[in-house]
């Protein structure tokens, strides 16, 4: 009997031993954009990449629309374990620190191979400042480049005044400033019921979030300045990739790159089908009028030297290395 009783024992605990390896891991993601937005696709096929490599074992739930925490909650919720995985805008935590804004400073990437160019020289630096909050970096991914909605026309920087403009970050804050319109903090998730009650009247964002936004009911002009184009960042809690198992961690990190490449080729061919929506819906899409272009870019000039003040020394050299 007591070997019966020796023998269970040590079945039992080598069941117990096993069990962490065997158990399923599950992971929530949460992302402010809506569920059909590409960016919210991409993180599902991320997710579902993940699922397939590890037969099931680590499972993301991606919480798409704002639906788990709000945009500007979605960074501290992973460093603080709330969330084991997460997607923001990166120019969102501009205040935080400068290189967080730097793929916003206008006009100085405006199109995907210099937008790719920026992110790879910027990249060590931010991955840097994700480490030292707990956070490890996974992939990034573009939007479209930037344009003026308006419900009028606008032909210079003096038409802009007295607009209702909503802001989302450091850049849109301040563009709003220089320009003599009145900024008004709205995230994407709050754009539509904010262009329906009036609470903004002119924005500047991509086709996407145009889309998303149905700006056709209110707005009736898009200016294509194509005045930057800003990244979505996806990281992970480096606490709970660390408690994965090493095949776990691959999966994961193979699914990244995967998500990323993917990701910029989407966001590409998006871009354009963007601003065919917005046509096929009674848009007008135009390029800025001379004036309002002159004038934007002058708005830019002051915008990066007041990025460059902030961000010293690191964010010159960010910027050299990408000029290279």
């Amino acid at each position: 009997m007591s070997r019966f009783l020796k023998t269970c024992a040590i079945a039992a605990f080598a069941a117990v031993l096993a069990f962490p390896a065997m158990a399923q891991t599950k992971w929530n993601l949460p992302a402010a954009y809506p569920a059909d937005n590409p960016h919210s696709v991409n993180l599902n096929e991320f997710a579902k990449d993940v699922s397939d490599a590890t037969g099931g074992k680590l499972q993301i739930t991606v919480h798409a629309a704002a639906s788990l925490f709000k945009a500007p909650e979605i960074k501290r919720a992973v460093a603080t374990g709330q969330a084991q995985a997460g997607e923001v805008l990166i120019s969102l935590h501009e205040n935080e620190d400068p290189l967080f804004g730097i793929d916003v400073i206008p006009f100085l990437a405006t199109s995907y191979p210099a937008a790719k160019k920026l992110w790879l020289a910027s990249k060590p630096a931010i991955e840097k400042k994700l480490a030292a909050q707990g956070l490890m970096l996974l992939f990034a991914v573009p939007w479209g480049p930037q344009g003026i909605y308006a419900k009028k026309d606008l032909n210079s920087l003096e038409d802009m005044k007295g607009l209702k403009w909503r802001a989302y970050n450091v850049g849109t804050s301040r563009i709003a400033e220089l320009v003599g319109a009145q900024p008004v903090t709205i995230q994407a998730a709050e754009l539509p019921q904010a262009l329906a009650t009036g609470v903004v009247n002119a924005f500047m964002t991509s086709g996407s979030t145009g889309y998303d936004s149905k700006a056709w009911e209110s707005m009736t002009h898009f200016y294509d300045t194509q005045a930057w184009i800003p990244k979505n960042v996806t990281f992970v809690n480096k606490a709970a990739f660390d408690a994965l198992d090493k095949p776990a961690q691959e999966a994961v990190l193979k699914a990244a790159a995967v998500a990323e490449e993917r990701g910029w080729k989407l966001a590409e061919e998006k871009a354009r089908w963007y601003l065919e929506q917005l046509k096929a819906n009674k848009m007008q899409v135009l390029p800025p009028p001379a004036a309002l272009k002159a004038g934007l870019e002058k708005v830019g000039e002051q915008l990066t030297a007041d990025w460059s003040k902030k961000a010293g020394a690191e964010g010159e050299a960010v910027i050299a290395a990408y000029k290279k």
